[in-house]
């Protein structure tokens, strides 16, 4: 097949380059679903299943362009963004043929999408606006330093290889595939270290570093970047400080070698837990491809390989990924589905780390259609004048609700203060010239509201917060942050994804994004409507509560 003709060739490739792969792993070439790492033995705990020379990866330092790109001043994602595309306008003479003929033209990113799909598709989610960004910003990039670069340059480029359609395909690849190698080489790109999966909380290999400058194990995870700034997702260039001296002393390198007996210019991949080998999926695969026709009892995994092979295809359309040898996984970090579509192209089912965020925009649209423009105006700088604030990112502001449908203690506080009387807004006015502590303004009108005793060590607790009116505030945000989404139910989304194959990648992991998002929204009401109830029973019953109290962040 085609595919393990390019598989061969990148393992030739790969020795030619002094990578050195463990036999016990696997390389399976999936129709649609692209090349996976399985286990064709058991992998244990510390097991090195891949080493790497430094040499080997495509950074801006090792390109037959950094010449180019050095004088023109690129670094970070940009920089390297043009080693990449003068590497893949060699072709055959580049020193990285066999690693780039594995790649695909580009990853299925947002970023690549156009702006008809960002709109129909994304339209809603926390991805929308960030994506329509990113590309603006990009394109400019890409106007201003890559375009007079190709016209510049001392060697000759063709400007078709360079074109801003290629420019956004390096990017999706280096923003869904680049790690971080050292301070010298910044980032770059890793062959047979982008191969392993990503699967959230389920880490088996670990890409490490070691380094005269380091611990001896790093970890090089490319931009595992926080999951509530999408600013940091991949879509902005970063730029990385390198030291020019860090690896170019071969002293300081053999010092450290004899040391350690480890090679500081060699990369590893570390099993970080226990594997178990195909075999024990091997009696479903049996049982599938009997079904297809073939025979196969009494062979282990790797004995059943090219059978295996043979029977991707026949048995693909009946699965959405077919793969019993177990795959060997590597982790991006704790990343909700807005920021694993972003950087890499795909979802997660049930994803624990999803967030939705309400927008301080928002909250003041609720407000002007309760207030005026001023009364909103004046009670959101007293609440910025107690020293709180929202999550920034970029020019927005906003508030994160959880996955369990939990909002921020900013948030609940912000709308506290918004329905406050004017007489109690006055006296928290007042105090705030006093106040030892920020939560000390809040705990004197708690204290004197649920009859509390309230000292300066206390901390806010979010149930106190949930007054009646501020549960209603909430619902009314649920319903204005919900109507973002269009017309379309979540009941009509969620039949869309049943009908929807993982093969149409952009419907289905944007259908997977709106669903996830909307989910917590429901819980973010039921989360206010459960408040609501509590507070109506302890004003029916004359009593307070001092339960869960949790820090401001």
């Amino acid at each position: 097949m085609a595919s393990s003709r390019r598989l061969r060739a990148f393992k030739r490739w790969m020795k030619s380059q002094g990578i050195q792969c463990s036999d016990t792993l696997d390389f399976i070439d999936c129709p649609q679903q692209g090349i996976s790492v399985g286990a064709l033995s058991d992998l244990h705990e510390g097991d090195v299943v891949a080493k790497i020379p430094k040499t080997a990866c495509l950074t801006i330092k090792t390109s037959g362009a950094r010449e180019m790109i050095e004088s023109a001043g690129l670094d970070g994602h940009l920089g390297l963004s043009v080693a990449l595309m003068y590497e893949k306008s060699l072709a055959q003479d580049s020193p990285w043929a066999g690693y780039l003929q594995l790649l695909p033209p580009q990853e299925c990113l947002p970023l690549v999408w156009t702006l008809g799909e960002i709109d129909s598709l994304l339209s809603g989610t926390e991805l929308h606006k960030a994506i329509k960004e990113d590309k603006t910003l990009m394109y400019e990039d890409w106007k201003e330093n890559i375009l007079p670069l190709v016209y510049s340059a001392p060697q000759s480029l063709n400007p078709s290889s360079f074109s801003v359609k290629e420019y956004f395909a390096a990017r999706s690849l280096i923003a869904s595939r680049s790690f971080q190698i050292d301070e010298y080489h910044g980032f770059g790109m890793v062959p047979l270290a982008d191969l392993f999966n990503h699967k959230t909380g389920a880490e088996d290999v670990h890409f490490t570093s070691v380094s005269p400058n380091q611990e001896y194990e790093d970890d090089v995870d490319s931009e595992n970047g926080d999951n509530n700034e999408l600013s940091k997702i991949s879509g902005h260039d970063k730029r990385d400080s390198t030291c020019e001296n860090s690896y170019i002393h071969s002293d300081s390198e053999s010092d450290y070698s004899s040391v350690t007996g480890e090679d500081p210019m060699m990369l590893q991949m570390i099993m970080v837990r226990e594997v178990k080998s195909g075999d024990e999926g091997l009696s479903k695969m049996r049982s599938s491809l009997m079904d297809c026709g073939f025979k196969c009892t009494g062979l282990t995994f790797k004995e059943n390989r090219s059978l295996f092979e043979l029977g991707l295809k026949a048995f693909y359309s009946t699965t959405s990924l077919f793969f019993y040898a177990p795959q060997v996984f590597n982790t991006y970090g704790s990343l909700g589905n807005a920021a694993l579509l972003h950087r890499y192209g795909f979802t997660e089912a049930n994803n624990p780390f999803d967030i939705v965020n309400i927008d301080l925009e928002l909250v003041l649209k609720w407000g002007c259609s309760l207030f005026s423009s001023r009364y909103c105006r004046a009670r959101l700088s007293l609440w910025r004048r107690i020293n709180i604030s929202g999550s920034v990112s970029e020019n927005s502001e906003y508030f994160e609700v959880s996955s369990d449908g939990e909002p921020e203690l900013e948030l609940l506080t912000l709308l506290y203060i918004m329905l406050l009387p004017d007489d109690t807004c006055h006296k928290l006015d007042i105090s705030i010239c006093t106040a030892d502590k920020v939560s000390a303004n809040i705990g004197m009108i708690l204290s004197e509201k649920h009859d509390i005793t309230w000292s300066t060590s206390s901390e806010i607790s979010k149930d106190l917060l949930l007054t009646e009116k501020v549960c209603r505030a909430l619902l009314a945000l649920a319903d204005i942050r919900e109507s973002c989404y269009g017309s379309k139910s979540i009941d009509e989304d969620v039949e869309a994804l049943k009908r929807c194959c993982m093969t149409e990648r952009k419907l289905y992991h944007s259908l997977m994004l709106r669903i996830s998002e909307r989910r917590i929204l429901e819980k973010f009401r039921t989360y206010a409507t459960a408040g609501a109830q509590s507070q109506t029973f302890q004003d029916a019953n004359g009593t307070s509560t001092t339960r869960k109290r949790l820090k401001k962040h």
